[in-house]
């Protein structure tokens, strides 16, 4: 028998967490006949759930301001949707990187589902988030932390 615990991971429950759809200017705005310019941020939130050892909530955060050529807003989606992780053998300098990358890749596709379905019940056509490269977003947003860490000590 191996007394290693083998590494994994399971996602125990997702939900969306907070969700904010406005379309201030409609009906008007469906007569202009031009696609909205969209600017789509995202952010990945995450902390252990109080008092059970190795589950973590993880948050991933979506914003879509479409606005018109005149910036006048067209929607304005905001959405975290959340799971419960359960992470079971990984080691601790690798926690971030799971939490931060595997996790928000599974949470993409119900995040991207819920965008496109209030945009097309607010009459907008069809919303289609392109894939996220998460693992390059981990190391953009850690590779920044280490270079301000350094730039501190200096």
């Amino acid at each position: 028998m191996n007394d290693e615990t083998q590494a994994s991971l399971s996602m125990e429950r997702i939900y969306i967490k907070d969700l904010s759809y406005e379309a201030p200017n409609t009906p008007k705005i469906f007569l202009e006949n031009k696609a909205p310019v969209i600017n789509i941020q995202v952010d990945i939130q995450h902390e252990p759930v109080a008092d059970s050892e190795g589950y973590f909530e993880v948050i991933l955060a979506i914003t879509v301001d479409a606005k018109n050529e005149n910036k006048d807003a067209v929607f304005l989606v905001e959405l975290k949707h959340a799971g419960v992780f359960l992470l079971n053998g990984i080691p601790e300098k690798e926690i971030n990187q799971v939490l931060e990358i595997a996790c928000p890749n599974i949470l993409l596709p119900f995040a991207r589902e819920a965008i496109n379905d209030f945009v097309a019940k607010g009459g907008f056509p069809q919303l289609l988030i392109n894939p996220i490269n998460f693992e390059a977003l981990y190391q953009q947003r850690h590779g920044q932390a280490a270079k301000d860490a350094k730039a501190v000590k200096h």
